[in-house]
């Protein structure tokens, strides 16, 4: 290419390009009317924790929080969630530090950072009135955050198949499990800890392992793929947060109506140890016993779960 030639392409090129439409501009000016997006809905802690939430329902309706259990995540309260959402409830549930769809921090997976989490949950969106529901290691922190956080903005607590008041066996503990119950499960979570969240959802964990029980495999499935997302130290240390912990001082502090829901069968949180225990340590409160049921009733026996959490709520 000539000079004269190189110079008439590149003025044919220049007039081409004024004569176009800023396409930059165009695409502003097309994005300035979409509507604004929400992917994720995500909650930063003071310690950099990133907990990732689900709040359903109307923002008008009265407030439900659950809380969940080990080593699952918020997507374990999905019948309950979706049933009270339809009934005109608010509910928000969030994924506990390091496990679910929450960002997994080395430190600070104990029972005072899941509680003061809740409460970063609960402030953040400013919520009151608020029925604070907790399943198993969940009943823990809802315990823990009265101890720490007090009932300003609580209306009401459940406590279903929960930890409290202390699952590990001690000298002032004696129905509690030894500690070797517990040291099994953290030797094959470090061993295999996949084979472990299988053998505890396809067993013990909805009484699979029970004569005439047949195991769904939908369930089992659930339980690993929500305990596999959890981080291996989170779900590691979580061991120790709720095997160890004792709430019986945050208990003597709940003064709202609480109910305690807890499976006669539960070979996961053994109901003597724990329901009947928590009742009796948690002034006015009231116990419900499912006769037969497993650990997992929030998935076995939903239904019935569903009405009792309704009944309670509307009392």
């Amino acid at each position: 290419m000539n000079a004269i030639t190189r110079t008439v392409s590149l003025g044919l090129l220049a007039m081409c390009m004024s004569l176009q439409p800023d396409v930059h501009a165009q695409t502003a000016q097309t994005a300035s009317k979409l509507p604004m997006m929400q992917t994720t809905s995500t909650i930063t802690t003071l310690d950099g924790v990133q907990l990732y939430y689900k709040d359903w329902g109307p923002k008008n309706g009265p407030v439900v929080t659950f809380s969940h259990g080990w080593p699952l995540s918020s997507d374990s309260w999905e019948a309950q969630m979706l049933f009270l959402a339809d009934h005109g409830y608010r509910v928000v549930a969030h994924d506990r530090r390091g496990h679910g769809r929450s960002s997994q921090p080395w430190h600070g997976n104990d029972m005072d950072h899941y509680a003061d989490d809740l409460a970063t949950v609960i402030e953040t969106l400013d919520l009151k009135g608020v029925t604070l529901v907790g399943f198993s290691t969940g009943g823990g922190e809802v315990a823990r955050y009265i101890g720490r956080h007090g009932t300003s903005r609580v209306k009401k607590a459940v406590l279903v198949s929960a930890v409290p008041p202390l699952m590990l066996k001690t000298t002032d503990n004696p129905a509690g499990l030894p500690i070797e119950v517990f040291d099994g499960i953290r030797n094959g979570s470090l061993e295999n800890r996949a084979q472990l969240y299988l053998d505890i959802a396809s067993g013990p964990f909805f009484n699979f392992n029970r004569p005439g029980n047949k195991p769904n495999e939908g369930l089992i499935q659930s339980f690993v793929v929500q305990g596999l997302q959890a981080g291996h130290k989170n779900a590691y240390d979580s061991i120790e947060a709720f095997s160890a912990t004792d709430f019986r001082e945050d208990m003597k502090k709940f003064d709202v109506p609480t109910l305690v829901i807890h499976g006669d069968d539960d070979q996961i949180v053994p109901i003597d140890a724990a329901g009947k225990a928590s009742a009796k340590l948690i002034k006015g409160a009231k116990l419900l016993v499912y006769p037969g049921a497993p650990h997992g009733l929030a998935d076995t026996h939903k239904d019935r779960l569903n009405q009792d959490l309704l009944a309670f709520l509307e009392d």
